[in-house]
């Protein structure tokens, strides 16, 4: 999100119209101004304000609105109109001009709205991204310190200098928009458009105007000509995310393109020239598609040039803590109420498999803040879901600002039967003492190996000598990195 939210102006004298849209833009958490009067609209308005798009209505018995479209290009030449339809018919009003970036009709549908305001973003907004980013936000920051992210972001640094495709794998919500987001950052790009398209939530009937742009009349609803996604892009990088959802005509089509390094508008002609870096992503096994039939091989061998895997949350747990802090301080930056996560409930949650990822760890914190503002959240605040790990003690004392308390907290399961049990008697102490959590690890990595050699390799008997679950015992030998002698169980 941006550190000061790009506004959305809305223009019309008729109050009942910007009252209805006022609404929608309010349920959609839109940032906007009304303005009514179509003269003077731009007074008060302060030129450095980020200005996402402008709203306007149509009709083509009114002669004021080719008037009020003058009046913002002079305003401003780069800033997108979009343009709802009024009583009449406005196709045949529209100039061709990149300034109308769309059109929508009455009753403004949600998703459309949505849809135009993503690409006046990717138009107007990505450069005011970079000068407007806050760096907090977590679209701009791979967080965590753990191994797994370590690698990502050294792959991200051998690559991100060059022209190179790459080619982003994951599961949903792992972050991969984060890494090709990072990928331009660090690239010599960066000053240009970062543009995303989502290949699986375009119908693919559309997908091909979206990413090429088309002319006017070039089908029913070309109402004006329009960029696509590859133009936006221009001297910048288009990431591809979803890939995988994409149809095999559309496949032959984007082949060509990065083949050839050019393209045509729908209905056009003319040839463009595509000077783009390509990042694709998907949570699909590639291969898998290509062996049923469903995606193209050479596309396949075109788009993975340099692979980079997204671990899922479940394999960098110990990262947790660092993703709530920076999502909590994501919450006081938007203006939300900020929470503190204690112990009890941090345990819980480091215990929780999150098959939703990063996005739901995410999600869940958004959740808890609107549920106990300003609130420390304790295990039982959670919802039942994140608590089946087991019957933690409640611990009022919040970990949110203690560095020592968040790096040093364990994630070990801890079983709901299980009794506390009292203190050994004393053993003999090192005067010169000793490193508690090394000490630890250690006797932990020797556990867990000679249950392994006990157990012939076999990872569920092993974890069945150590009271613990296949899928936690398979976590900590991938964790402390413990070889183990062959088995028949596998991982």
């Amino acid at each position: 999100m941006l550190a000061q939210a790009a506004t959305i102006l809305v223009i019309d004298a008729d109050t009942d119209f910007t009252d209805e849209l006022s609404i929608i833009l309010a349920f959609i958490r839109q940032s906007f101004i009304v303005c009514n009067e179509l003269d003077g609209w731009h007074i008060g308005i302060d030129p450095a304000e980020p200005i996402k798009a402008v709203i306007v209505r149509s009709d083509n018995t009114d002669d004021t609105f080719p008037a009020l479209l003058s009046s913002i290009k002079e305003f401003d030449v780069n800033l997108p109109v979009i343009v709802v339809q009024g009583e009449g018919s406005y196709a045949q009003s529209l100039p061709v001009d990149q300034q109308v970036l769309g059109a929508l009709e009455r009753p403004i549908g949600k998703a459309e709205l949505l849809h135009l305001l993503a690409e006046a973003e990717a138009v107007r907004g990505l450069s005011e991204k970079h000068k407007f980013a806050n760096t907090l936000d977590l679209h701009r920051e791979l967080v965590g310190t753990s191994r797994p992210i370590q690698q990502v972001r050294q792959l991200i640094n051998q690559v991100a200098s060059s022209a190179a495709t790459v080619l982003i794998l994951g599961e949903s919500g792992t972050g991969k928009e984060v890494v090709a987001q990072a990928l331009h950052d660090q690239s010599p790009r960066k000053q240009r458009p970062f543009v995303p398209v989502n290949c699986g939530a375009i119908p693919p009937d559309l997908l091909e105007s979206e990413l090429f742009g088309h002319e006017k009349g070039a089908f029913t609803g070309a109402i004006t000509a329009r960029k696509g996604r590859f133009e936006m892009a221009d001297g910048g990088t288009l990431f591809l995310d979803e890939i995988g959802d994409m149809s095999l005509g559309m496949q032959v089509k984007l082949l060509r393109v990065l083949q050839e390094k050019s393209f045509e508008r729908v209905g056009s002609n003319k040839t463009i020239k595509a000077n783009v870096r390509i990042i694709a992503a998907t949570h699909h096994n590639l291969e898998n598609l290509v062996d049923e039939g469903r995606f193209r091989l050479d596309l396949f061998y075109r788009l993975n040039v340099f692979p980079i895997e997204v671990p899922k949350l479940s394999d960098h747990r110990e990262d947790i803590p660092q993703l709530i802090k920076r999502f909590i301080s994501r919450l006081k930056v938007d203006n939300q109420a900020s929470i503190a996560i204690a112990p009890s409930a941090l345990a819980a949650l480091a215990n929780y498999p999150w098959p939703g990822n990063v996005r739901e760890l995410s999600n869940l914190i958004e959740r808890l803040s609107l549920l106990y503002p300003g609130s420390s959240v304790q295990w039982q605040d959670l919802p039942t879901k994140y608590r089946a790990n087991g019957d933690w003690v409640a611990d009022s004392e919040g970990m949110e600002g203690n560095e020592d308390s968040w790096s040093a907290f364990e994630f070990d399961e801890v079983e709901s039967d299980k009794e506390v049990s009292e203190c050994p008697p004393p053993a003999s102490f090192p005067k010169q003492g000793l490193d508690l959590k090394q000490h630890l690890r250690e006797l932990e990595i020797s556990l867990i190996c000679d249950a392994l050699e006990e157990a012939n390799g076999v990872v569920s008997r092993a974890a069945k000598l150590l009271k613990l679950q296949r899928t936690t015992l398979v976590e900590k030998i991938r964790k402390f990195e413990i070889n183990r002698v062959e088995s028949a169980s596998g991982f």
